[in-house]
């Protein structure tokens, strides 16, 4: 995977509210391209035909959850590559430990700062080891 600039983010959050947040912030102040799922049934279809450089991933949904999420994604030849960043209020650190073992490039916590959020985004995605 190349390392390039972080331009595209596809994002999979249940909660209507907090998807619109995500949008104005990634979209307004980080200046990224961003796709909204409202599920990960609704990411599974949008995925084949999209490419996107990162996806920003709700750890607690209903029906499928984002942990399960992962491992469809990374079972897939298409999208196996791409960067997966957890979103989760769960965030104790033997929490994180399993998310990052789970082949995550990092957590954000909720609630999160909307103004910072495209920034944590960026560092992690300048600090995860080149695959």
């Amino acid at each position: 995977m190349q390392q390039g600039e972080l331009q595209s983010i596809l994002v999979v959050e249940d909660e209507a509210d907090i998807r619109k947040i995500i949008k104005v912030s990634l979209e307004n102040v980080g200046g990224f391209e961003v796709e909204m799922c409202a599920s990960a049934h609704e990411a599974l279809e949008v995925l084949p035909n999209r490419n996107p450089d990162l996806i920003l991933l709700d750890v607690m949904m209903p029906v499928m959850d984002g942990p399960t999420l992962l491992k469809e994604i990374k079972q897939n030849t298409n999208s196996k590559d791409i960067p997966v960043i957890f979103l989760t209020a769960k965030v104790q650190s033997h929490e994180v430990e399993e998310y990052m073992d789970m082949g995550v490039i990092g957590v954000i916590s909720k609630p999160f700062d909307p103004v910072e959020l495209p920034e944590k985004i960026k560092h992690l995605w300048q600090t995860m080891s080149p695959a």
